[in-house]
């Protein structure tokens, strides 16, 4: 079950400036975060932004809202991004059977909102190395229990080269150029 390019989206789940600083390696997270946007918009995949509170908790760091339009982000009071209305229609508008996740937290957003596209019937792929929380230890038992529900675990190069596929794609030198340093 490799990950595909016309079948895939990337949700990234609330990377928000405020929270950031209380985050476990946030600005590895930021950087993977980021490093996956960019990939998936040389690959000319759909991304999507969730924000947990945006009114309370304010806005996604500007590092990654930055690489997209104020209409690629949607903000929501559930966990989940799958229970929340307004972040699940976006979803689905986005008509791919495949969600690969990236963000934070990864013991209640990134995995609640796994757990339940999991559920709806979606392929679900959990980025490991471009999720995090404020303790390592809820990050590790976020990923034991979504592997054990049947979520993908996987690595942002591992999304990277099945994106891309081959290596006489026409965007493999700019992948490789810029992504892979």
């Amino acid at each position: 079950m490799l990950i595909e390019a016309n079948k895939s989206a990337l949700l990234v789940i609330d990377v928000q400036e405020k929270l950031l600083p209380g985050v476990f390696e946030n600005e590895k997270l930021v950087a993977s975060c980021q490093w996956l946007m960019g990939v998936a918009q040389l690959m000319e995949i759909p991304v999507l932004g969730s924000e947990q509170y945006p009114q309370g908790v304010g806005p996604t760091v500007s590092t990654l809202r930055d690489m997209l339009s104020e209409d690629d982000f949607v903000g929501k009071t559930q966990f989940s991004c799958a229970d929340a209305p307004e972040c699940s229609a976006r979803i689905d508008a986005l008509d791919r059977e495949q969600i690969v996740i990236c963000g934070m937290e990864a013991h209640v957003c990134v995995m609640q909102t796994a757990l339940r596209l999991l559920e709806q019937g979606k392929q679900v792929y959990v980025v490991s190395d471009a999720i995090s929380a404020r303790n390592p230890i809820d990050t590790a038992a976020a990923i034991e229990r979504m592997r054990e529900e049947g979520v993908k675990m996987v690595t942002r190069e591992m999304v990277g080269f099945e994106w891309i596929g081959r290596s006489d794609a026409p965007q493999f030198k700019d992948f490789s150029m810029k992504f892979l340093r």
